[in-house]
Parts: structure tokens; C-alpha cells; sequence
């Protein structure tokens, strides 16, 4: 997700992706743990989606 579209966005709808975005992040953090998780860099996208939201959260 690119930041110009989270700008667009309220802060309620940033709030609503912000938890949908650590729900997923604690889904792929337990396939790694069990050794499920075919594609790591999913993580890393996630870990990145998650900054974005909270820094364009903090700047409104």
C-alpha cells in the first residue's frame, strides 16, 4: 500500500487497516513459527505497511 493513498484516508479507515494489517502480521509471524510460511517476505512488507500506517497516523 503506497502512503499517498493512506493519506486519503481518515482516521478511523487508518484504524481499521492498522488492525486488519497486525492481524495478518500475527498470522504470518505464527506460520513462520511453526515452519508453514513459504514466503518470508511477506513479513517484511507487512512489518513496512504497518510503519507506514502509524507514521501517516501520527502526522495527522
Amino acid at each position: 500500500m503506497k502512503a499517498s493513498e493512506l493519506r486519503d484516508m481518515t482516521i478511523p479507515e487508518l484504524q481499521k487497516e492498522l488492525l486488519v494489517l497486525l492481524r495478518a502480521h500475527f498470522g504470518l509471524r505464527m506460520q513462520h513459527a511453526t515452519q508453514q510460511l513459504g514466503n518470508t517476505n511477506q513479513l517484511r512488507n507487512i512489518r513496512r505497511d504497518i510503519a507506514r500506517v502509524r507514521t501517516v497516523m501520527g502526522q495527522k
